[in-house]
């Protein structure tokens, strides 16, 4: 059978949908079929029956409006997706979103929405595979073992993550990254060539990436291109694809109308005429079918990896059985009573120290036990405290390292973090400055709403932080990412808190973390047993007086602020506090209202201090009560001169409180 059947088969399925959803991007699809045919036909090694198979090779589409693309060969490649599943695109709770990010019950390893973030998510699967390979493969067997594939744009290539990515990735000799640049000069507003004129060619030449140029509708030219791609075990591969977006639409291939509209129907009919494709909307004849079916091949690759796998376990148990865990994501069999003795062991230290210095104590005891973690920081591994006892530096020469040092990066580190995620089998960490969330966000909500448990660790987290001035002090940054759906944002007051904190991260099954650090010391705190489980809560009593006049509630370093203000309010005015302490908003929030209102009595007036913009608080607190917080941006001095100055004192807060009781 000649190869454009099955190929205009991937075009016709998305027109259809397109059309039928009256919504969506049918351009892509229809100049990119070329290359998927070459790829999902000839090289792709995938198994539609067991879409989780850990060595399979994963496929990102970084041009994630293209969507339909997707859709319509994992639908023809045997993916638990019908027809009537493709009808449904775009509809309400349909298996077929208009930008899938994750689904891999469906076969879909992740997408982009925002462009850009694919790429790199497609960078954070290679060196999870390369770190993996490192530490579990030998001379005989090779458990991991396989490439990442990604499709991107010319939007992919405008997006600034895109280039943090790349230039990353050809440092690391990704050698198992091959991309396809679908370089069909439309974007949204045009012809790109009016505001992006880069020599991409020279771009990647430069990142030390492999490039080849290919005709994008020739199934033997890109064919070859991927073979040279394989066999180019250093370095990354891009391949540009010249194509013509809406390939086959007599009136409009090759503009921006074909990009993201349904065609219509007059022109579908045109289109079907110059294709030669005389089947109705949504028919595919059997020989198309025949022609995709990657069941068989898929069983057969995935049963010789199960055969080699069992040969790895009886030549290496040790390591299988470690391998497996990693795999499954599961904790250590023996995990929740060597945590709970290391967290006595924190209870115990009545050292002063700054919470990031208190996350390097705990890293040095869950990086030792948990060697999945793979942690990494944005130029700042020194200010962040990531690198523990038990790290080493991923690199050329070390590809088992388990600390990568992402450069001046925070955007792309933390997108080619939920790559790894994607991956499996790792569970990275990535850290900088909490003010520098503003570079980093997207994928920080990416993660969220894909449901990936990343941890991202912000350290600085205040005014106090001091000299640096305002462009680093972060103040509105905490609000924004408990404003965040299905993020848990801890900011621990002291080690027993860290210890909890990250104890929280680690064990995270589909809600990413992040890690909230001061630079200032902070007092260790006595707690009894119950208070220290309550820590999981997200929010507890830490003194808890029957005849209590108000509740001071507090995060981070404030807490031994509250503690000091009511010893004077209890020595100077008779003024009697409760003590809330709340290292995570997000997690007492999902508490039951009996269980908040047993750690917030309602009946009391409430006073919150925190060093950030107090919007996160009302969902708990009544009209009347107040936040100590700060609304303005920060100011350049000293740390103890600027909480003094923006009111961070026992006597201010003794004020505060007193008019609150007075009231």
């Amino acid at each position: 059978m000649h190869n454009s059947e099955p190929t205009n088969a991937l075009r016709f399925l998305s027109i259809d949908a397109v059309q039928k959803a009256n919504s969506g991007h049918p351009g892509m699809p229809m100049g990119m079929a070329e290359i998927a045919t070459a790829l999902w036909k000839n090289h792709l090694n995938h198994n539609p029956s067991n879409p989780y198979w850990f060595n399979r090779d994963r496929f990102v589409l970084s041009n994630g409006h293209g969507s339909m693309l997707l859709y319509s060969l994992l639908h023809l490649t045997g993916y638990d997706l019908s027809i009537k599943d493709l009808k449904d695109f775009r509809k309400l709770k349909s298996k077929t979103p208009g930008h899938p990010e994750y689904d891999l019950q469906f076969g879909i390893e992740t997408t982009t929405g925002p462009l850009g973030q694919g790429i790199a998510n497609a960078v954070g699967m290679a060196i999870a595979e390369k770190i993996l390979a490192a530490q579990f493969n030998t001379p005989q067997e090779e458990p991991i073992d396989h490439f990442t594939y990604a499709f991107l744009g010319d939007g992919c290539l405008m997006e600034g993550v895109s280039h943090e990515a790349c230039s990353f990735a050809g440092t690391h000799n990704l050698g198992k990254l091959i991309c396809f640049y679908d370089q069909n000069g439309i974007s949204i507003d045009g012809e790109i060539e009016n505001w992006f004129t880069d020599d991409s060619v020279k771009r990647f030449d430069s990142y030390g990436w492999q490039t080849i140029e290919v005709d994008g509708h020739n199934v033997d030219e890109i064919n070859e291109a991927i073979i040279l791609a394989k066999n180019e075990t250093q370095k990354p591969t891009m391949i540009f694809c010249r194509t013509t977006i809406g390939f086959g639409s007599p009136a409009k291939a090759g503009t921006a109308d074909a990009h993201g509209a349904p065609l219509g129907d007059e022109e579908i009919i045109k289109t079907r005429q110059a294709l030669g494709w005389s089947y109705e909307p949504f028919e595919v004849p059997e020989s198309v079918y025949d022609f995709w079916n990657a069941t068989e091949r898929g069983t057969e690759i995935n049963d010789d990896w199960n055969a080699m796998i069992e040969a790895y376990k009886n030549n290496h148990p040790k390591q299988y059985n470690e391998l497996s865990r990693r795999m499954s994501g599961n904790m250590p069999d023996d995990f929740d009573q060597i945590y709970s003795a290391f967290l006595d062991q924190c209870n115990t230290d009545n050292s002063s120290m700054a919470t990031r210095k208190a996350s390097q104590v705990c890293l040095d005891f869950f990086v030792k036990e948990l060697p999945e973690l793979v942690g990494g920081s944005a130029d700042l591994t020194p200010s962040n405290n990531t690198f523990s006892k038990s790290s080493s530096t991923f690199s050329n020469e070390n590809p088992s390292g388990n600390h990568i040092n992402y450069g001046v990066r925070e955007f792309g580190m933390s997108a080619i973090m939920n790559g790894m995620v994607l991956h499996g089998g790792i569970k990275p960490y990535g850290a900088t400055f909490l003010v520098f969330t503003d570079y980093a966000r997207n994928a920080v909500r990416l993660s969220a709403l894909m449901g990936l448990p990343n941890i991202f660790v912000y350290t600085h987290d205040s005014i106090a932080l001091g000299e640096d001035g305002p462009t680093h002090q972060p103040v509105e940054h905490l609000v924004t990412l408990r404003s965040t759906p299905n993020l848990n944002s801890w900011r621990p007051a002291d080690l027993v808190e860290t210890a909890v904190a990250w104890k929280n991260a680690v064990t995270s099954e589909n809600t990413p973390t992040c890690l909230i650090f001061s630079r200032q010391n902070t007092s260790p705190i006595l707690r009894n047993d119950n208070q220290i489980k309550a820590i999981e809560n997200g929010g507890y009593l830490l003194d808890d007086q029957d005849n209590a006049n108000i509740n001071l509630i507090a995060s981070g370093s404030e807490l031994q602020l509250a503690i000091d203000a009511a010893s004077s309010l209890k020595k100077e005015h008779g003024i009697i506090s409760n003590i809330v302490s709340m290292p995570c908003l997000d997690k007492f929030l999902q508490q039951n209202k009996e269980y908040q209102s047993s750690v917030i009595k309602e009946d009391l007036p409430s006073l919150v201090i925190e060093l950030s913009h107090p919007n996160s608080w009302y969902k708990i607190l009544n009209k009347s009560d107040k936040v100590l917080g700060i609304e303005t941006f920060g100011e350049s001095a000293p740390a103890n001169i600027l909480l003094e100055h923006f009111g961070f004192t026992t006597s201010n807060v003794v004020e505060i409180a007193k008019s609150l009781v007075d009231e």
